[in-house]
């Protein structure tokens, strides 16, 4: 028995001793860091241990506390914008962050008060608009039908000799140029003279307010002395005396 019980105890020591030699051999071969892993699991108390060991609680200094705060103010009147941000934690890996933005509508301001661009196809548009607008119509020059008689004078009142474009009228001024038609016929000529008299204007039924040089009549009518309708037509004004302002025939000379 001693014997058996002597042989048993050298086998386990020479098992023992193989298995440290075993384990110094793969100390040998690991890094230095893992080396020290596995002393610090050696030194570590095992997991039964750990486990029933119990685990203090959190500190308050220790627990984290977060903290968010956002501000969004947006005006569109008066173009302002603002935006903040904050992040705020206690503890360890805490973060504080803040964005703050503003905006005013000091851009629209400046882009109002910037003058316009030239344009030149604005500014011709704008001009013959204008000119549009200024320019005032001409007064139509008088037209109508009334009864035309014949004359001749050695001496005419604007002071030039009588000849063949000399009329006389007594409301339109000197120097007026008049178209006169009779059946399709024409003959231009100029106010050189006054007439006729009131009552030889008033006594035909068209209102005689053109007196034609005789030499004029014949070329219309045939006849020298004559009283005719005719149809007329002011060209041009004239700038002289004028021999009376109202009286039989005037609205008719005037075109009203």
């Amino acid at each position: 028995m001693q014997k058996r019980a002597r042989r048993a105890i050298i086998t386990v020591t020479a098992g023992l001793t193989l298995i440290g030699s075993a384990s110094a051999a793969a100390a040998v071969m690991m890094s230095p860091g893992q080396g020290g892993d596995v002393a610090r699991l050696a030194q570590s108390p095992s997991a039964a241990e750990t486990s029933s060991a119990p685990q203090a609680a959190p500190s308050a200094e220790s627990q984290s506390t977060s903290t968010s705060t956002s501000t969004s103010t947006s005006t569109s009147e008066s173009g302002t914008e603002t935006s903040t941000a904050t992040d705020t934690g206690s503890g360890p890996g805490a973060a504080t962050s803040t964005e703050t933005r503003t905006g005013t509508g000091a851009a629209t301001a400046a882009q109002a008060a910037a003058p316009e661009k030239f344009s030149p196809t604005k500014a011709n548009e704008t001009s013959a608009a204008t000119a549009t607008k200024t320019t005032k119509a001409k007064p139509k020059l008088p037209t109508g039908r009334a009864t035309a008689t014949s004359f001749w004078d050695a001496q005419t009142a604007s002071g030039k000799p009588m000849r063949y474009q000399t009329i006389a009228s007594p409301y339109w001024p000197l120097g007026t140029k008049v178209k006169v038609t009779y059946k399709g016929k024409s003959a231009i000529g100029v106010v050189e003279d006054f007439g006729p008299a009131e009552w030889a204007v008033a006594q035909h039924d068209l209102p005689a307010i053109i007196d034609l040089s005789e030499k004029m009549m014949a070329d219309l009518t045939g006849v020298r002395s004559n009283s005719v309708h005719v149809d007329f037509e002011v060209l041009k004004w004239g700038t002289g005396r004028v021999y009376r302002t109202s009286g039989t025939g005037y609205n008719l000379a005037m075109g009203r």
